[in-house]
């Protein structure tokens, strides 16, 4: 037994009750006390990947003990190659969100423990090797997501919180229909084991019904289009540290589903819904792609363009393949990474100029020479540039895609075209375009504000550089995913 991803994710869980029980009025203290729980998480987060085996590979850091036995439930814990580098990003993002929300002042206690527990419910989701732990851990991460958009949001932060709240219930419902379903046709005796579950083979009916069931409840997390519409209001309105949250680690929790559920307990029926995948895949990869274009809000524009980036991650899954696979999997973590440092960037921005009008925002870069760097460093691996992690995610995808879906990934391919045209226009409107007087008084970020920027952009030019960093570990965990699928 290794209790380290108990340790995991309890540590938030033990920071979310120690910041809420403590001093009312004491706001510094509430502060000191997230930054060091969420940091004490990352310090395990970064444990159990440079303790993990890369040359044994399999699941790893097993902690398992009998739950409900009489009903096969067991509190069952482990990572592999394909859910570790979501932990390390979760607990990545939640400490870099930490240290940008320092300046929230409104129900500070509150903020930071929903913060917390939000992150973990989402490592939960991401450690959990038994179905219903997993199902429960995805609804634990509801709650407070649905009370950070509805106490800290903007305007309209009631309906972006009650539409989140509707679409993510209703997504959830019908996948525990899809999970009831693989554990009263599994193996006898009845288990939620993923293992198990694994290792048996489903009727044909039985794993057709299952995979949509299952399917829909993620495409909607993912977001895939056409349910993906809960996700610009959801952004719109959110704090700038919840939506580094919700792109960076929510929306790959959709795309953890697809690959460890649909493809990795159902092989089969995920051959024989491979063309539906493709389209999804395609209309969201060139939908948030144009969408994206005519946005004239800056955090609509980075919202919209996740549902054309998530589609890479279904493209991945449908072209059924190893490489493309592999690429899928790289994809949820370089754009958890480029997203959030995107997010963290329109915050920064949004805070000094109390606008996120495009048009309004002219000649930035002389008065923020650091954010503009960065921006554009964000910018160029969110278009997929040579050199950055964007890149090598979204190049895996579409070499491994073309053989198995060349018509798919042409047209995929050229939603990067879009993307190109979408950000560097931007690029040019907010910073590099004639120098507006209003702007004369804006400063740069301070050190504070500087230290997930400067994080995330050294992680997204590492990868670029250096990606065996990730995709060694990567290619353990989808291994044996593409071995269930088998050749084309």
């Amino acid at each position: 037994m290794n209790w380290t991803l108990t340790i995991l994710i309890a540590l938030p869980i033990a920071g979310a009750i120690v910041v809420a029980l403590g001093p009312p009025d004491n706001k510094p203290a509430a502060r000191i006390l997230a930054t060091l729980f969420s940091a004490a998480a990352l310090a395990v987060a970064l444990f159990a990947y440079f303790s993990y085996n890369q040359q044994a590979g399999g699941l790893q850091l097993v902690d398992r003990a009998a739950w409900f036995p009489a009903i096969g439930v067991s509190y069952h814990l482990a990572v592999d190659g394909l859910s570790l580098p979501l932990v390390v990003l979760t607990a990545l993002l939640t400490f870099l969100a930490v240290i940008a929300s320092w300046n929230i002042e409104l129900r500070v206690k509150e903020y930071f423990a929903y913060l917390l527990i939000l992150e973990a419910g989402v490592i939960g989701v991401f450690s959990a090797s038994d179905l219903l732990l997993f199902f429960l851990f995805w609804e634990v991460e509801l709650i407070p997501m649905y009370l950070l958009i509805g106490i800290w949001g903007g305007p309209r932060r009631e309906y972006a919180a009650i539409k989140f709240v509707i679409y993510t219930l209703l997504g959830s419902a019908i996948m525990l229909f899809g999970i009831l379903l693989l554990y009263f046709n599994g193996p006898t005796p009845h288990t939620f084991d993923l293992t198990a579950l694994a290792q048996y083979r489903f009727a044909p009916a039985t794993a057709s019904a299952a995979f949509l069931l299952l399917l829909f409840g993620f495409a909607i997390k993912l977001p895939s289009f056409p349910f993906h519409t809960w996700l610009p209001d959801a952004h719109v309105e959110a704090p700038t540290a919840v939506s580094v949250i919700l792109a960076g680690v929510l929306l790959k929790m959709g795309g953890y589903g697809l690959l460890r559920l649909n493809v990795g307990l159902l092989p089969e029926a995920t051959r024989q819904f491979a063309l539906l995948l493709a389209i999804l895949a395609v209309v969201s990869v060139l939908y948030g792609a144009v969408v994206s274009m005519v946005q004239p809000d800056l955090k609509s524009m980075v919202a919209y363009s996740s549902i054309s980036h998530m589609g890479y991650v279904m493209l991945g899954v449908a072209a059924l393949n190893a490489i493309s696979l592999n690429g899928a999997a790289i994809q949820m973590f370089t754009h958890g990474t480029i997203t959030g440092l995107l997010f963290l960037l329109v915050g920064v921005v949004y805070d000094r100029t109390h606008t996120r009008d495009i048009p309004a925002l002219k000649g930035l870069a002389p008065r923020m020479p650091l954010v503009a760097t960065i921006f554009v460093i964000a910018g160029l691996a969110s278009l997929g540039l040579p050199g950055l992690s964007g890149f090598i995610a979204e190049f895996t995808v579409l070499v491994g895609s073309f053989s198995t879906l060349r018509w798919a990934t042409i047209l995929s391919a050229f939603g990067i075209v879009i993307t190109a045209g979408y950000i560097l226009w931007m690029l040019q409107r907010v910073f590099f375009g004639p120098a507006d007087e209003r702007w004369r008084h804006l400063t740069d970020v301070s050190t504070r504000e500087a230290i997930p920027l400067v994080a995330l952009a050294a992680i997204i030019v590492l990868i670029g550089v250096y990606p065996a960093i990730l995709t060694d570990l990567v290619e353990t965990g989808v291994a044996p995913l593409a071995a269930r699928i088998g050749p084309p």
